[in-house]
């Protein structure tokens, strides 16, 4: 009996020895949290190394973007330079073309306006022969003369303003008297004193006309 008693006493030492030895462990495990700390600062090393990765990506990016917007900008004003300096040049060439026209009409005006006081002369010295001193050689040589200076001035677009008949206009005559006249109404004109010239579309001379009254 003594021998099963003393049995009994060491498993019951054992069990609360075993017992014990469980609850100083889970103890140690409790008041040492050790284990779960380097799983901790390694995912905060982890997204701070990703957070850095992600800014360095970021930041070449925008390099990379600013660099080809800030060459379009240059590249667009050059071509708005270029535009606008082709533009400046052709306005200029189209000034210039019409300055040189113009620079013609005048100096081309003025020389017929020179010329005309020599067609008169021609007209009134065959006006005032006869009809046997027309058929004479020197007569038909200076009417021949008339007519081709009439022709040249024609090439060079000069013609003479119709007068007689028609309607008085400012613009085409100067009127110098008023007559009556039973053949035309008034505002009419009926006779022509000076004949006048246009060169294109611009007068050169005014006719001198008398209208009816």
């Amino acid at each position: 009996m003594v021998v099963e008693e003393k049995e009994l006493d060491e498993e019951i030492k054992k069990e609360v020895d075993s017992e014990e030895g469980d609850s100083e462990e889970e103890i140690l495990e409790e008041s040492n949290p050790e284990s779960t700390e380097p799983e901790v600062e390694a995912s905060e090393e982890d997204t701070t190394s990703e957070a850095d990765t992600t800014k360095k990506k970021s930041f070449f990016g925008r390099e990379k973007k600013e660099k080809p917007n800030k060459l379009q900008e240059k590249v667009d004003e050059l071509e708005d330079r270029v535009k606008r300096q082709m533009a400046e040049f052709e306005n200029f060439r189209k000034r210039s073309e019409k300055e040189k026209s113009a620079m013609f009409e005048t100096g081309a005006k003025s020389v017929v306006e020179k010329i005309l006081p020599v067609v008169d002369n021609f007209e009134r010295g065959l006006a005032g022969l006869s009809e046997e001193e027309r058929k004479q050689p020197f007569a038909e040589g200076m009417n021949m003369v008339y007519k081709q200076l009439i022709t040249e001035l024609e090439k060079l677009e000069v013609k003479p303003i119709e007068a007689v008949g028609c309607e008085f206009n400012p613009g085409l005559h100067n009127a110098v008297m008023q007559v009556e006249s039973e053949e035309y109404e008034s505002g009419i004109i009926a006779q022509e004193l000076q004949r006048g010239y246009t060169y294109r579309d611009s007068v050169v001379r005014h006719s001198m006309v008398a209208v009816v009254q």
